[in-house]
């Protein structure tokens, strides 16, 4: 297998081959701006924020299925060969590979839990440049999602309209998101007046004023 690309070949438990692919699915991960000073108080100044990290046996926006059992597993491997070390980190928006980057590191998983079909998770965010931007983005009150990262291979569910992943699946990391339909767009909640042109100002914008003073803080612009 190719840990760059993520792709190889695998069969399933009907000898059918299937390709082992990168495999990145979003939940919404809201976080208001009064719950951030509320989370640093708790938690000595450190930021650290709770929701739903995936979601087992229901159809996400995709049109993928995880299987309980498999994301049990693959929750159980995680938690003992990173949480338990003190390594889940992951990125901060849409990363193309299987290997989480140092550099782009933003935050780290803490613990992970289960209610009901959602596995949920409290993460922390680091000071790191994409740990800083992040914390920004949440003060300002930018909409990002959580996105599961794995590998492993799928198939069609043709009576349900989806597709199942498959036994071979790997869990990754988790990240943090912009739109899942918008590569490398980060949006806001916006007024139902504002005309399309402002919306699209107005977002980049934003961004980007928050990018440019984490970055440039120094004097030395690092972009």
């Amino acid at each position: 297998m190719d840990r760059t690309t993520g792709k190889s070949q695998t069969r399933n438990y009907d000898g059918e081959r299937l390709m082992k692919q990168l495999i990145v699915d979003y939940l919404p991960f809201e976080i208001q701006p009064y719950q951030i000073s509320e989370a640093m108080k708790e938690n000595n100044g450190k930021l650290v924020v709770k929701g739903v990290l995936q979601r087992a046996d229901t159809k996400n926006q995709n049109g993928r299925v995880y299987p309980k059992e498999i994301l049990m597993r693959e929750a159980k491997k995680y938690f003992q060969n990173f949480i338990n070390q003190k390594r889940a980190m992951g990125e901060l928006d849409h990363p193309e590979s299987s290997v989480v980057n140092l550099n782009n590191v933003s935050h780290n998983v803490l613990k992970m839990w289960w209610k009901g079909d959602d596995l949920c998770g409290a993460v922390q965010i680091l000071d790191t440049p994409s740990g800083k931007i992040l914390k920004s983005l949440f003060d300002a009150g930018i909409t990002l999602g959580i996105s599961s990262r794995g590998l492993g291979s799928v198939k069609e569910l043709y009576k349900e309209s989806a597709v199942e992943v498959q036994e071979d699946f790997e869990l990754i990391c988790f990240d943090f998101v912009s739109n899942p339909s918008t590569h490398g767009a980060f949006l806001r909640p916006t007024q139902m007046n504002e005309s399309v042109n402002k919306i699209k100002t107005n977002k980049y914008n934003k961004v980007n004023e928050i990018i440019t003073s984490i970055l440039c803080d120094d004097g030395k612009c690092r972009i």
